[in-house]
């Protein structure tokens, strides 16, 4: 398994309205099957929270995360045996990638969702719909490494329209681009 397969996991506050949408739904058995994985996905975040906050340590999270982690693969084993043409394809899949729900609980430093990178993202989605996108791939390219500038100066605190001065100065002058961030 290469590195990124291991480090892959899914956001669970899309499953979270994933299981909304069990919950939702007009038949009883996969309204409560969606219950009892809203049920579990409340408990984990009640966890990670109090890891995160430092209440509990790295190692208490981890034991009294495998409980909900045990909880949820009979769940999801449940719904796939269900018969239930709803919870079949769903629950099957997840089952299959169950190790992508856990990453966070395994590597220290994941998240179990990804709001920060939706975060990262908003400024282009925001500037796409606005803009009605660009005429050519020229275009689109400088849009995508402008964005992706703005966002590493801003994750990094540095003053944006300072880099793009040193930038267009060392261009000017024959030199390289100023590096947004030096190697750990």
């Amino acid at each position: 398994m290469s590195w990124r397969a291991e480090r892959l996991q899914w956001c669970w506050a899309h499953l979270a309205r994933d299981f909304q949408a069990l919950v939702d739904h007009h038949d009883n058995q996969v309204k409560r099957l969606g219950f009892d994985l809203k049920r579990q996905v409340r408990i984990m975040f009640s966890i990670w929270h109090r890891h995160k906050s430092g209440e509990i340590s790295w190692e208490t999270f981890q034991a009294q995360i495998q409980p909900v982690r045990n909880r949820v693969n009979h769940l999801l084993l449940r719904g796939r045996c269900s018969g239930k043409k709803r919870l079949k394809g769903t629950c099957k899949e997840l089952y299959k990638h169950r190790a992508w729900l856990r990453t966070f609980a395994d590597i220290q430093g994941i998240e179990p969702t990804n709001n920060t990178a939706e975060l990262a993202l908003r400024p282009a989605v925001i500037y796409r719909k606005l803009s009605f996108g660009t005429q050519s791939a020229a275009g689109s390219r400088f849009i995508e490494r402008m964005l992706a500038m703005s966002e590493t100066c801003r994750l990094r605190k540095r003053p944006i329209y300072q880099w793009l001065c040193d930038a267009v100065n060392a261009s000017l002058n024959g030199q390289s681009a100023p590096k947004l961030f030096t190697d750990p």
